[in-house]
């Protein structure tokens, strides 16, 4: 069993009643319970965090190593195109991590078209939704299972 760590960025906690037609209408908490069982299923554990403040995201991903964390499954938010901090604390753990965008940024304002997290990500998932949550999960259960 491997624990994977699900850290949700800025925002994230108003999901169901922020902008419905671009985030969706499921609540970040009605997410992390789906992809915390299905990481049961799939034989793993799930710890999930988010906040407003970067300095929170960087000090989580700081302790994931020492909690056995083997695996980050992140929505950066708009951290995504701000944030070399997260980013140094996510390289500095050398954790391998999947990056997850409910819409799909290449499609929106051209400022959201970087990322800094993509070209160090083992994956990206954007533009699906509540099921990329899912799609993340499984794909780092996949991972995992493939390792020595």
């Amino acid at each position: 069993m491997a624990r994977l760590l699900l850290l949700n960025g800025p925002n994230l906690n108003l999901l169901g009643s922020r902008e419905p037609t671009l985030y969706g209408t499921e609540t970040l908490e009605a997410i992390e319970q789906r992809v915390t069982a299905l990481a049961r299923e799939s034989g793993h554990e799930l710890l999930a965090f988010q906040s407003n403040a970067e300095h929170e995201l960087i000090e989580r991903l700081h302790r994931a190593r020492s909690e056995s964390v083997a695996f980050v499954i992140i929505n950066p938010g708009a951290f995504t195109h701000t944030s070399i901090a997260l980013r140094d604390a996510l390289l500095a753990t050398g954790l391998p991590f999947i990056e997850v965008h409910l819409s799909n940024p290449q499609a929106r304002e051209e400022f959201r078209r970087h990322s800094y997290f993509s070209d160090i990500a083992v994956g990206v998932v954007s533009g699906l939704g509540a099921f990329g949550y899912e799609a993340a999960v499984r794909a780092a259960a996949l991972r995992l299972s493939r390792k020595p």
